[in-house]
């Protein structure tokens, strides 16, 4: 799929760097005379290699590291044979038939790779930016998430949209959740509110349900769709979550209080920058703000993988 909409992955990452010292900047030009060179330059740059016309249709595009995961820090993983690291990488175009990045799996040893490349190849330009991660350092938390309300049995549904419930156990959640309850009895009494069972669900699928944020393992965020299973499409098994590439590690609201210790200062600050977003450290975006979500087989790490964007 040819949005006709790319930049070359130079341009990209001169624009961020731009937007960076802006942010540190902000009462500086928008371009500096260094930078308004760059640009200049690699906007050439992309104008000539557009004229050359298309790449043959036999010459390979190379892949942009998205995620590599080591199970010394994450037991979760479940690696095939002797494999204890898991390479994520995707196509920086979108792909039938929903526009997203095509995604590859690579488990390895890292006692085999003793050859590392400074410079690995890279493609030239890619649809958007938004596809285009910016490095980071893992710091990985095991945490305990719940499902989704929509994947509860019918008897938990109930419980969970019995709005006194919470109000009883209002002691027992954080200040975060405990603020958006307030707001909820004020809208309540001030009849600006939807119905209880449906301010219940909201409560729940916000504070507790399912982890938000780049994750190994956990629950699907349904949203986009109702659930339903991700089959294999060689042996038919229930596939399980692999890993979440996710828009925003937390929502605004009371959904802030998913972020970690050490960021709360930053997510409840009254704003934040253009292009600076706390909740967003990667700048990834997949569909329109969602969450990509990859599935492997259980039965064997031969089988495709499958993903599903909510």
């Amino acid at each position: 799929m040819d949005s006709g909409f790319r930049t070359s992955l130079a341009q990209a990452r001169h624009l961020r760097r731009v937007l960076a010292r802006r942010h540190a900047e902000p009462d500086g030009p928008a371009f500096t005379p260094e930078e308004s060179a760059i640009r200049d330059r690699l906007a050439v740059q992309y104008t000539e290699r557009l004229d050359a016309g298309p790449l043959p249709s036999e010459q390979p595009v190379p892949l942009l590291p998205v995620a590599q995961l080591y199970l010394r820090d994450i037991p979760v993983l479940r690696p095939p044979g002797q494999a204890d690291v898991l390479q994520v990488l995707w196509c920086p175009y979108e792909h039938e038939s929903y526009p997203k990045p095509l995604t590859r799996l690579f488990w390895r040893s890292a006692a085999d790779v003793t050859d590392v490349l400074a410079a690995p190849p890279e493609p030239f330009e890619v649809e958007n930016d938004d596809y285009v991660p910016v490095p980071c350092l893992l710091a990985p938390e095991a945490i305990t998430d719940y499902p989704h309300s929509y994947e509860v049995d019918p008897e938990i549904q109930a419980a969970l949209e019995d709005w006194d419930r919470w109000l009883t156990a209002e002691a027992g959640v954080s200040p975060e959740a405990r603020e958006m309850l307030e707001e909820w009895r004020r809208q309540q009494e001030a009849g600006e509110y939807h119905s209880e069972s449906y301010e219940a669900r909201v409560f729940y699928d916000e504070c507790l349900g399912e982890a938000p944020g780049w994750k190994v393992g956990g629950w699907p965020p349904w949203g986009r769709t109702d659930p339903y299973p991700q089959s294999c499409t060689v042996c038919d098994a229930r596939m399980v979550p692999l890993l979440t590439i996710a828009s925003y590690e937390w929502d605004g609201g009371a959904a802030r209080s998913w972020a970690p210790q050490e960021e709360h200062a930053a997510a409840y600050a009254d704003s934040h920058r253009a292009d600076n977003d706390p909740s967003q450290p990667t700048q990834v975006q997949v569909g329109s703000t969602d969450n990509m979500q990859l599935y492997i087989c259980p039965t064997s790490p031969d089988h495709p993988h499958t993903d599903l964007i909510q």
